[in-house]
């Protein structure tokens, strides 16, 4: 019997769509699919290390690594974000639940083995480097994701 795959394309960089990719990761993952989620565009700010890394970049990149979220706790939501306190009124209302943060979804995806791919033309264009990302990630373009979709029975876009 083949297992069953799942596919996860994560263009957004808000911290409610994110976990919401995460926790439907998980969730294949816990059901024995083998999942890839490609993160591309904003959705690569859920995968950047929290602490600053010195890594050569030009006047543009840097401007772009100000501009940007550094790792999934810092992520806004995509409405009521109210300047920052409704990420804050998020992360209260998921602790009060005993529900896992972000950063412990990701860990956890790791941990099931899903595979956490970041788009390198993307990182390209934003002057991301590897060195900026969590470890345990894969760096690819679009057709090693377009071969993972092919093969999927469950594709989604967030």
């Amino acid at each position: 019997m083949n297992q069953e795959k799942s596919t996860i394309v994560l263009f957004s960089g808000e911290l409610d769509k994110a976990i919401a990719a995460f926790i439907i990761a998980n969730g294949a993952a816990a059901y024995d699919h083998e999942v890839t989620i490609f993160f591309t565009f904003w959705g690569l700010n859920a995968l950047r290390k929290d602490e600053s890394v010195f890594v050569k970049k030009g006047w543009l990149e840097r401007m772009f690594a100000k501009m940007m979220p550094r790792g999934a706790d810092k992520l806004g939501l995509s409405r009521m974000n109210f300047g920052g306190f409704g990420p804050k009124m998020i992360k209260h209302v998921l602790k009060k639940h005993n529900a896992l943060t972000l950063p412990q979804l990701i860990e956890l995806a790791q941990e099931q083995r899903v595979k956490l791919v970041a788009c390198t033309m993307t990182m390209d264009l934003l002057g991301l480097q590897k060195e900026e990302l969590l470890d345990g990630i894969e760096y690819a373009g679009v057709a090693a994701y377009l071969g993972d979709a092919a093969d999927a029975k469950v594709n989604l876009f967030i």
